[in-house]
């Protein structure tokens, strides 16, 4: 399919893909990559959020991202499980846009949806290519999955590696600014706010491979390179 995906980013809710993974998906698209998102569900209920405004947010994190695609399984918020019937919707959706590489969850966390999001995408993935079935559209099985940062606990696994974000971090944090009834309605003003604390945990990061910016990635598999060029 000449319109399929090199990648795409599924979070359990509206913006984690941004939190975890926004710097690739604005470094990717720089690339000239073809790149979509799937929110699991509209996030709501939240103490300052309705669906409406979850969709105004999402709509302009969107635009600025320069997705390909973006969409919503619609599986609800709170309830996330890695069931046989949302194993298929996902599966259905993956055959559909043919994603060469899928960004997932990490799967260890507080948050239950969390959890089960990143169980429902292994899952998914390996059902996607079934034959023999009466899914629509044609097997397909992405060829890898990369597991991105978006979680409550005070985790510090030791990623596979670490992506430079440094050239495109300001405009990630202009992308999560978007969800301001997740991130600024209701928090705290005084710094550090919790954009402050995303912030400096991708300068971090980044210290850590000597860059001004970075996001954690973590692969079940091994990483290949096909060379020692633009190592960081």
């Amino acid at each position: 399919m000449d319109d399929a995906l090199d990648y795409l980013v599924i979070g359990s809710h509206p913006d984690d893909a941004e939190i975890g993974a926004g710097g690739a998906i604005l470094s990717l698209k720089s690339q000239g990559a073809r790149v979509g998102v799937l929110d699991l569900t509209d996030g709501e209920p939240t103490p300052h959020g309705s669906p409406e405004i979850r969709r105004r947010e999402t709509d302009a994190a969107t635009a600025l991202l320069q997705l390909d695609w973006r969409g919503n399984l619609g599986l609800p918020n709170r309830s996330v499980t890695a069931d046989l019937e949302s194993r298929r919707k996902l599966a259905i959706v993956l055959r559909k846009l043919r994603p060469t590489c899928l960004l997932a969850q990490y799967w260890e966390d507080a948050h239950p949806d969390h959890v089960a999001a990143s169980a429902l995408v292994d899952a998914a993935r390996f059902w996607a290519k079934l034959s023999k079935t009466d899914m629509p559209h044609e097997p397909h099985f992405p060829t890898r999955i990369i597991y991105y940062f978006s979680v409550h606990l005070r985790l510090h696994v030791k990623p596979s590696f670490v992506l430079d974000v440094s050239g495109v971090h300001a405009d990630k944090m202009r992308v999560l600014a978007c969800y301001q009834s997740q991130f600024i309605v209701g928090r705290p003003t005084l710094a550090p706010t919790f954009l402050d604390e995303i912030c400096d945990r991708d300068r971090y990061w980044g210290w850590t491979i000597g860059a001004g910016f970075g996001e954690p990635y973590l692969c079940r598999e091994e990483v290949g390179l096909r060379n020692l060029l633009h190592l960081a």
